[in-house]
């Protein structure tokens, strides 16, 4: 049986792990074809130094009923992503779906620092990762989706609009990067409403990535061991979590009502009714509010 998303192509940029991963493989869940890129190859890391690679993830994109295709690309690198797009445009001629989560920041900030303080190289090269691989992205790839009405551009951050706005994000740069990401999004659906395509800003919750995970020191199958040393970690989701509620989006033929706003998987996951791996609904941002930020005991009962 066809998916919703058979005979769409998608390209989700910074696919190797995490939330990008999610959303490809999500992506190919619902038969879209998804380019996914990357620094990191099973033939050379980038700086992370760690063992998930862009030809791991398409192949999950085809085990799960797409057809994933992994294109090394550094997003910094305005000649890769012309050269990205061109690829995609010679072999399928359209583009219906551009996933933007390119990051590569974690090793770079540095929590509850003060910008005076902070390696001001690093937050440079954070601000270069999560901003202007995005731009550069959108520059070019932009009009190849614009060919086919009804395209879609997820501009992937961490935090609503809402919550960035009444919150200090623990370092100067990262809260820049995030709101830049979150105002990107806006922007971009003022350019592409007017043209028959949709652009949103979305945020997942707290996300039990790869990287994630290994800081706790669990695993997927063992994440709730970490709640004695980490109880609000109760409300994590999965990045197949985000990447069920970037699918929901392509597919629904009145997405256009969302262009311009500021979602999250768990407000996305009540609109469209689908669930984490596990069958639960996590509204983290709506338990950071309620209960994590007001200080009360950690509970995800009536979040999840």
């Amino acid at each position: 049986m066809a998916g919703p998303l058979e005979g769409r192509v998608a390209l989700v940029a910074g696919a190797t792990r995490g939330a990008g991963r999610g959303v490809a493989v999500e992506l190919g869940a619902a038969g879209a074809t998804v380019y996914v890129t990357g620094r990191s190859t099973r033939e050379r890391r980038s700086e992370y130094d760690r063992p998930e690679t862009i030809e791991d993830t398409a192949d999950l994109v085809t085990a799960a009923g797409g057809e994933g295709i992994a294109v090394p690309t550094d997003h910094l690198d305005p000649d890769q992503v012309r050269t990205l797009v061109s690829l995609i445009e010679s072999r399928r001629g359209r583009l219906d779906i551009l996933v933007n989560d390119i990051w590569g920041g974690e090793h770079l900030f540095e929590w509850d620092t003060p910008v005076w303080e902070h390696d001001l190289d690093n937050g440079l090269r954070l601000l270069r990762l999560a901003v202007e691989t995005h731009a550069i992205t959108n520059h070019h790839a932009l009009p190849l989706l614009l060919r086919h009405q009804g395209g879609l551009v997820v501009e992937m951050t961490d935090g609503t609009a809402d919550y960035n706005r009444d919150n200090y994000r623990s370092s100067f740069f990262y809260d820049l990067a995030k709101a830049s990401v979150l105002r990107m999004g806006f922007a971009l659906s003022r350019e592409l409403g007017p043209r028959g395509a949709t652009a949103v800003a979305l945020t997942p919750g707290w996300l039990r990535s790869e990287m994630m995970l290994e800081t706790f020191g669990v695993t997927e199958d063992t994440w709730r061991d970490a709640l004695e040393r980490v109880p609000h970690f109760c409300i994590s989701e999965t990045p197949r979590y985000v990447g069920r509620a970037v699918a929901a989006l392509a597919a629904d033929p009145e997405v256009a009502r969302f262009n311009g706003e500021s979602l999250s998987s768990g407000g996305l996951a009540q609109v469209y009714g689908f669930t984490d791996l596990d069958g639960s609904r996590p509204d983290a941002w709506r338990y950071l509010v309620e209960i994590q930020d007001t200080g009360k005991p950690a509970d995800a009962t009536g979040y999840r």
